[in-house]
């Protein structure tokens, strides 16, 4: 289940009854035996009589890592599942968006095709961003990508050739090189960052031309406006 980005009130109301009303809610483990983003998030909606299931999920790309993790992660949920016992999954931002809740989804279907997975949406790092910019992130007929970064940098020069919105997600990693190439194509003045959106620290920078070597951190989006023909003038 979605549990948005990091403001408790995001969560969608379906979201919240179900999370309240499961007797085990699961979620990722963080970083350094701290508490994951989206046991934050939920922190406060929980009792004591919930049982919480934290599930091991490396911060790695390496599938040989990966696939087994997620395969003991499906297994763990799988034991209280067979014991007639919902287990809610919180997952930060949307379950569907670039999520570990799809690979946890996949093996537990793979492995006991039995178990009954339902998705519940929610709020997307793009649009709170957009949000907490206070701006639309597409209007009329405005074409939008959403490109994870690390992963795409090298295909943003021929994005950015018919996109009038570029979104970047988690862009911390290729920061300078995402500001090479926006310096470029002159679009540092329509390029916004923001950092951990929706959290009580969160940071906006709007307009990079004076700023090449920011040091953001992982959860870090950045939105370009190439095109702002879609905002209506009043005269």
């Amino acid at each position: 289940m979605s549990v948005g980005t990091g403001d408790p009130e995001l969560i969608t109301l379906k979201g919240l009854k179900i999370l309240q009303n499961s007797p085990v809610v699961a979620f990722p483990a963080g970083v350094g035996n701290k508490p994951g983003i989206a046991a934050q998030i939920i922190a406060d909606w929980l009792n004591p009589a919930q049982k919480t299931l934290v599930l091991n999920f490396p911060y790695v790309q390496d599938l040989r890592v990966l696939t087994p993790a997620w395969r003991q992660a499906a297994t763990l949920v799988w034991e209280y599942l067979a014991q007639n016992q919902d287990v809610a999954f919180a997952c930060e931002g949307d379950v569907s968006f670039y999520s570990t809740f799809t690979y946890l989804a996949q093996n537990l279907r793979q492995m006991y095709p039995q178990a009954k997975v339902e998705a519940i949406p929610g709020v997307s790092s793009p649009l709170a961003a957009a949000a907490a910019l206070g701006i639309p992130l597409t209007l009329w007929k405005q074409k939008l990508v959403i490109l994870p970064a690390l992963y795409s940098v090298i295909e943003l020069e021929n994005v950015l050739q018919w996109a009038e919105v570029v979104v970047l997600m988690k862009v911390s990693s290729v920061y300078s090189q995402v500001w090479q190439i926006l310096a470029k194509y002159n679009l540092l003045n329509r390029a916004m960052i923001v950092e951990r959106a929706t959290f009580p620290n969160q940071i906006i920078y709007q307009d990079l031309s004076d700023r090449p070597d920011l040091q953001l951190s992982y959860f870090s989006l950045l939105i370009v406006k190439l095109d702002d023909s879609g905002f209506l003038e009043t005269s």
